[in-house]
């Protein structure tokens, strides 16, 4: 292993390239020109990370002779592969179109689709489910099996199922784990897993967490096939390797080979990886900050770059961030400088509530703006982001904000493709591509209303489950009156509705490369979905209506864009031809061994892919953009605004008793600062409303880690506390002596609990303690609320009462 971080470069690129050099830092340039052993470039916030990247795909193109057939870039966000894709063509050429850069997920997508017939029961047309489509799954299958469904939302049953999938368990596995006296969340987890799974192949679907699971059990089951795809990537990029979770960890190393047997003929191939571990804030997704931590124990001859320049940020805001980070123990010394100068101070502000934090907010944005008390105006609304930990923060920056006449987007909220309206279309696109798909199918059985009821439906669904057919097998079974119990109503309607779905799929067998556009207008117009709206007085019916009119565009760009891009596919390659490897596999990029799918298909593969970072307004769309500090990873603003710095706020409540979750808010600290270009503003409430009473919350132990001497206080102390009664539920900090009050000012007593004690929390409901340690101040619990989860909370700081 050797760590780099202030020297030459280990090697000199030929003059022919030494412009894509330019620019570039002396650790930039090594992580540019390093070849050989594994590579982790460790990237702080506003290093300068994707110019590394991108420099190093068109350096491996053109100084090492590389071809784009031979390199996977992986990234994190669809937004972030087409910045990567343009970026790398920018600096070589169209040819860069014809590399794999992509997410995970869509990387997956691609080998699967090819080798479906390796994976019983699937074939490569198969439907990827969202996290609604599996919710609703779920549901149906709670409801078949008779789970209490409230008890075990389908939303709990899916976090379990996703978490056995990210560590590549399976439903086999999770039986057998199962030990005596397992808590019944788990045992209802492993029981429904199976038949979640068994029904995900009988629609020909695969969730998300499939995705990557079934391509690493392609990859480990089939040697052949492993050495194939090694064979032709023999350059891997990863970006925000600190996000990844167990599963793509280990499909990382399949990719690369490594482990691969001794008898192996085909090299590993050449791996990069970029992350930072002090901005791994995705824990509860199942990442894992071990993989890039344990980089060098993973691969012992690595390299290590780190990136500590910054080009994004003033020194006042990289200092503030270095201060926070810097209390997190056992992390790799980093910190980021800058030789862009001082900058301005950063600004807090003390608010009286969460309703004067945003009237302070929204002065200082109209203050950036406008201009006034002696400032010029220099900034637009689209340069101005405001951060907040949770999504119903939001709320009182919105009313403010509207009676401000200030423009905004909330990013994280309801999405465009998550509007009920929106999934219907889409899901009648999904069974015209996919007839097995039963979520989408039953969706849209009776939508909108054509006289099939939920008796209907149910009697189709026994029927399949009887005779061993699908859905829509069944539903052909109905049409024709084979279906018993169905009244000659429910048959007709059926018999139209299956009639819709065939006249559909023959318009789509007839273009299937054409105009999407149009099929999505035939859909709306023969559904007779279009026509309701239109003859409502609703006005949210309009604004859906809008919303439709939106996908139809959406689908006419997508096809437009497509037919761009194999022009630009045939421009890099206009006699056909494309060099080969020595093994025989295409250098340029050939697609060969990816399926021919079809307009549709790709256009459905799209959208169960966005991510909300994809949704974020492009610079100057004129809005300030308010968002999670989650979704915030990976911005950057000029000017940003950062709320609710107050300990139960910020870091979160469930991370004041638990050291490694206050270490994880700690790395959200800190990549919430360094989004901030040139302007920073910090804000806290003495008072907040919570499960519907104001509480009293003392300062973020994060804000007092921040020097003061980088801070210009516009306030430091708010009003005298209001005469209602307020309820404080945080104790003690390293800094004061104030403790938790009710009513009028008395101490909360502090509760003494027990395992199989039962409790009742005023956000949480009722609960059972499963695990208690620590004691006094410092006791702490681990208690089951049932479809809320199980959470640890301490003693002194949760509003719970002993039953």
């Amino acid at each position: 292993m050797s760590v780099q971080s202030d020297f030459a470069p280990e090697s000199e690129a030929p003059a022919e390239t030494s412009e894509l050099l330019d620019g570039l830092n002396p650790q930039q340039r090594a992580a540019v020109l390093h070849q050989g052993s594994p590579l982790l470039i460790v990237a702080g916030a506003g290093s300068g990370k994707t110019a590394v990247l991108t420099r190093r795909i068109a350096h491996l193109l053109a100084a090492r002779d590389v071809g784009t057939g031979q390199i996977l870039a992986i990234t994190f966000t669809n937004k972030a592969a087409t910045e990567m894709r343009e970026r790398v063509a920018q600096l070589i050429g169209p040819r860069a179109g014809r590399m794999w850069v992509s997410t995970f997920h869509s990387t997956c997508v691609r080998i699967l689709r090819n080798q479906a017939s390796l994976l019983p029961g699937l074939n490569s047309n198969f439907s990827i489910y969202d996290a609604d489509d599996s919710r609703r799954l779920l549901l149906m299958i709670g409801r078949d099996m008779g789970i209490d469904v409230k008890r075990y939302s389908p939303r709990l049953l899916a976090t379990g199922i996703s978490n056995l999938k990210n560590e590549l368990i399976s439903p086999e596995q999770a039986v057998a784990a199962l030990e005596p006296g397992a808590d019944e969340l788990t045992q209802t987890v492993a029981s429904v897993y199976g038949e979640y799974q068994r029904r995900l192949r009988a629609a020909n679907a695969l969730d998300f967490d499939d995705l990557i699971g079934e391509t690493v059990a392609v990859l480990q089951s089939h040697p052949q096939i492993a050495q194939y795809y090694r064979r032709r990537f023999r350059h891997i990029l990863v970006d925000e390797y600190q996000d990844t979770n167990h599963a793509q960890y280990v499909l990382v190393r399949e990719l690369v080979g490594v482990g691969a047997p001794d008898t192996d003929t085909v090299p590993q191939s050449e791996l990069c990886v970029v992350g930072d571990a002090d901005q791994s804030i995705y824990a509860f997704r199942g990442a894992t900050i071990r993989n890039i931590e344990d980089f060098e124990r993973d691969f012992p001859n690595a390299a290590t770059i780190l990136l500590e320049q910054n080009y994004r940020s003033t020194q006042t805001i990289l200092s503030a961030a270095n201060s926070v980070i810097s209390r997190n123990t056992g992390r790799r010394e980093k910190r980021l400088w800058t030789d862009a100068g001082e900058g301005e101070l950063i600004v807090g502000y003390v608010a009286d509530n969460e309703h004067d934090e945003a009237r302070f907010v929204a002065g200082e944005i109209d203050t950036l703006v406008e201009g006034g008390a002696g400032i010029t105006p220099r900034f637009g609304y689209g340069d101005i982001a405001v951060f907040y930990r949770t999504n119903n923060s939001s709320r009182a920056l919105e009313e403010v904000f509207i009676r401000a006449g200030i423009p905004y987007k909330v990013v994280g909220g309801v999405r465009f493709y998550e509007r009920k309206e929106i999934r219907d279309i889409v899901a009648y696109l999904r069974v015209l591509d996919n007839p097995g798909d039963t979520v989408s199918l039953r969706r849209i059985l009776n939508t909108p209303r054509r006289g099939i009821g939920d008796r209907a439906e149910a009697c189709v669904a026994v029927y399949a489950e009887n005779t061993g057919c699908t859905f829509a097998e069944a539903l052909v079974a109905a049409a024709e009156g084979r279906v018993p119990l169905l009244n000659t109503r429910a048959e007709k309607a059926i018999a139209g509705f299956v009639g819709l779905l065939d006249g559909l799929r023959e318009r789509l067998g007839s273009s299937n490369d054409g105009e999407l556009g149009d099929l999505v207008e035939a859909v709306l117009d023969r559904t007779g979905y279009r026509s309701e709206f239109e003859a409502s007085h609703d006005p949210q019916d309009l604004a859906r209506l809008d919303n439709l009119n939106g996908l139809v565009r959406v689908a006419q760009e997508f096809s437009i864009d497509r037919a761009h891009s194999a022009a630009l596919a045939g421009q890099s390659d206009p006699a056909g031809q494309e060099s080969e490897g020595p093994d025989g596999v295409g250098l340029e990029g050939d697609d060969e061994d990816v399926p021919v799918t079809g307009v549709l298909a790709e256009f459905l593969e799209r959208v169960s892919l966005v991510a909300d970072s994809d949704e974020v307004p492009e610079h100057g769309a004129g809005v300030v953009t308010l968002m999670t500090l989650h979704t915030a990873k990976g911005l950057e603003f000029p000017v940003v605004f950062v709320t609710g710095w107050e300990d139960g706020m910020f870091p979160h409540m469930r991370a004041l008793g638990d050291p490694a979750e206050l270490s994880e808010e700690r790395r959200l600290a800190y990549v919430g600062i360094t989004r901030a270009r040139q302007r920073l503003y910090l804000s806290r409430a003495k008072v907040r409303s919570s499960w519907g009473q104001p509480m009293l919350n003392p300062e973020s132990r994060f804000l007092q880690e921040i020097p003061q001497d980088l801070i210009d206080w516009r306030r430091t102390d708010a009003s005298p506390a209001p005469s209602a009664p307020v309820v404080g539920r945080y104790g003690p900090r390293p800094t004061q002596t104030a403790q938790p009050v009710r009513g009028g000012g008395g101490r909360r007593p502090l509760i003494v609990l027990t395992v199989g004690d039962r409790v009742s929390h005023d956000k949480y409901g009722l609960g059972r303690v499963e695990e208690v340690s620590g004691v006094g101040e410092s006791a702490m619990s681990l208690i089951d609320f049932g479809s809320a989860g199980r959470v640890k909370l301490m003693h002194n700081h949760a509003p719970v009462q002993k039953l």
